[in-house]
């Protein structure tokens, strides 16, 4: 054999065990996720309790994208967590995720919650709820539009319009009626808002018990956290003293935001990532979701906090989040034409 032949032959077979070389450890898995280490570890924890598959994580405050993007084809990351279904399809915009098929998550997350070409899905909800005076009586069918009707003028608090629980409901209402009404309604409320929009959704439930305002729009899971006294003494009173009720759309359900992951587009270890996505949509995965922070699961019939669970039943609107993604820039210009948060 010539000395040509040999290197040919020694080419071959190095390029023949590259795929092996690339997935050199087996047992572990990446995360980079922005969510916070103590509502994630647990999760971490019960997935290799499980499968005996290390979880290596990188937390980051934000530019979780711009991360991936820039480490390009010979990044270690595996799975990607983040809050908010814009970061989740901004994840696909920059083209760092890859499309999965699996027919645990498919079961387990409900259509509107998820990709439709499986690139993201959706692992907890919050609800936006309504916080309410106590003596405030027939809120039961209250619904969003309805925060722009006069008889509220200066009874209303809520954060920034910019924030991106409030741009994520103000897409879902342009989702639903459009450009023009939804300016209407912004300016509605804008003009019903009893002090300058800000602050964080907590100060919502302060506001009301302190008698600056009486309703208000805040996230489901601030209710668990104030009510189990998770955020002290002065949260706790603030949380006892509101009514919470799960307002709908006039011709609808309720609107939430999700927490989700995605299988980053050069995953090294990818077949153990779709195993702890899969794990996460599991009813142990969900309790320990619903247990950490007062999130609601996905997944029907998973355990939901009991003190969560006292709202009422949660009927999701019937809008997929990404479609109500698609009007996430719009929804910011909105607040900012009508002067919302000035």
């Amino acid at each position: 054999m010539t000395l040509t032949s040999w290197i040919r032959r020694i080419t071959l077979v190095a390029a023949s065990m590259a795929p092996f070389a690339v997935s050199a450890a087996p047992t572990e898995v990446n995360l980079y996720t922005t969510r916070e280490p103590a509502l994630v570890q647990p999760l971490l924890d019960a997935y290799t309790a499980n499968t005996g598959i290390k979880v290596n994580t990188v937390f980051l405050k934000d530019g979780l994208a711009e991360r991936v993007a820039s480490e390009g084809a010979r990044s270690p990351a595996d799975v990607l967590m983040a809050v908010d279904f814009g970061n989740l399809t901004d994840l696909v915009d920059k083209g760092v995720t890859q499309s999965v098929k699996s027919k645990v998550l498919e079961a387990a997350v409900p259509a509107q919650l998820r990709d439709s070409d499986g690139n993201w899905f959706a692992l907890s909800m919050r609800a936006r709820t309504l916080y309410a005076a106590k003596d405030l009586k027939d809120l039961k069918n209250f619904t969003y539009e309805e925060l722009a009707d006069a008889k509220w003028k200066g009874k209303v608090c809520v954060r920034s319009g910019q924030h991106p629980y409030n741009t994520a409901l103000i897409a879902h209402m342009i989702a639903k009626h459009g450009e023009a009404y939804t300016e209407t309604w912004l300016r509605g409320v804008k003009a019903n808002l009893a002090r300058k929009a800000g602050g964080g959704d907590r100060e919502v439930a302060r506001d009301i018990l302190g008698g600056l305002c009486d309703v208000g729009i805040a996230n489901s899971y601030y209710v668990g956290l104030m009510r189990s006294g998770a955020g002290g003494a002065d949260q706790k009173q603030w949380g006892d003293g509101i009514q919470v009720l799960l307002p709908t759309f006039k011709d609808g359900g309720t609107h939430v935001n999700v927490s989700g992951a995605a299988i980053a587009k050069h995953a090294p270890n990818r077949d153990n990532a779709v195993k702890l996505l899969e794990f996460l949509v599991s009813d142990e995965a969900q309790g320990i979701y619903a247990k950490a922070n007062f999130e609601y699961p996905v997944k029907a019939g998973a355990t939901v906090d009991p003190i969560i669970a006292a709202l009422g039943t949660l009927t999701v609107d019937s809008v997929s989040v990404s479609e109500i993604s698609k009007h996430r820039k719009a929804a910011s210009l909105l607040v900012d034409k009508v002067g919302f948060d000035n």
